[in-house]
């Protein structure tokens, strides 16, 4: 009946992963009936209608994360004055969006890495808006994925931690996902204070020749889901990537699942923190002494 409710209304990936949430607490809340568990119960449901009604973000009330089986194979708590370039490059230097990606806006202070968004009249490429993103100097295939940190917060800039394929937008390659995809384990576009939606980050897949598409690429956005004071307080994003699906985790609990595309990317991909520079028009009428960071406590890879 539910595929039947789908295929009618015409829902997106995570428009029928609300719908089928809502049924699936229904069904528990009237079967296995307790107060507590009844009214837990109603509570993702209204979160759940929120999200597929008006895209609103939810609680995580997943699985707990569990790494029996996994050995940590790196970890990077960036003590020191300097990036460790053994473990990481800047990535995407030069023109971004509406400005620049440059290596200067990455520091260490405090054992974190900060990457600093900013307007410079000084910058390496002239007066503009710079960003910075930093990977990886290693692919990895499956595993878990984690990051500590505190977002970015204000206008424009967003703050992401995200896997990348070689090819991930190319059909030829990217074959549905199981060539390699894009993973965005989070990317924070919500702002302080915003009324709905804000305190939120968002989860999606990205990859091309799903069903056999040949144009463009496809995407899952997988919904948004609430952390705890994410500006002001440091959080945990999580990814773990088996060879049946994608398990998306805050702070150690379960946001979502996923099998988007044709399956899950059997090639190697990429780790990558980025503090994103907009869209020229996302940044107009911005205040060029806005200045925001995006502070990262480390980063874990776990392998079995």
């Amino acid at each position: 009946m539910l595929d039947k409710i789908v295929e009618a209304l015409g829902l997106v990936y995570r428009e029928e992963w609300a719908l089928r949430g809502i049924f699936s607490h229904l069904h528990e809340m009237f079967t296995g009936f307790s107060v507590k568990g009844f009214f837990a119960g109603l509570m993702a449901v209204v979160e759940l209608f929120g999200m597929l009604v008006f895209g609103l973000p939810t609680t995580p009330r997943g699985q707990e994360l569990d790494l029996t089986g996994y050995e940590l194979v790196f970890y990077d708590e960036f003590e020191g004055d300097t990036l460790n370039y053994d473990n990481w490059y800047h990535r995407g230097e030069g023109a971004q969006n509406g400005g620049y990606s440059n290596l200067s806006q990455v520091s260490l202070r405090d054992g974190n890495v900060v990457l600093t968004g900013e307007y410079r009249e000084d910058g390496a490429y002239g007066p503009g808006w710079y960003g910075a993103e930093i990977a990886r100097t290693q692919w990895y295939t499956n595993g878990y994925f984690e990051i500590r940190c505190i977002c970015s917060s204000g206008e424009a800039f967003w703050s992401a931690f995200w896997l990348q394929a070689h090819h991930p937008y190319e059909a030829e390659y990217s074959q549905g996902g199981i060539g390699g995809a894009e993973l965005d384990i989070f990317e924070c576009f919500s702002k302080p204070g915003q009324l709905f939606g804000g305190n939120s980050v968002t989860s999606t897949i990205h990859c091309a020749g799903v069903n056999g598409v040949q144009e463009g690429f496809q995407s899952a956005i997988l919904g948004d889901f609430k952390g705890r004071n994410i500006f002001e307080e440091y959080n945990t994003y999580g990814l773990e990537w088996t060879q049946d699906e994608y398990i998306f985790y805050i702070n150690g609990v379960e946001t979502t699942r996923s099998t988007f595309g044709n399956g899950v990317s059997r090639e190697e991909l990429l780790p990558i923190i980025s503090l994103c520079v907009p869209s020229a028009s996302k940044l107009d009428g911005v205040d060029k002494d806005y200045k925001t960071e995006y502070i990262v406590d480390y980063v874990k890879i776990y392998q079995k």
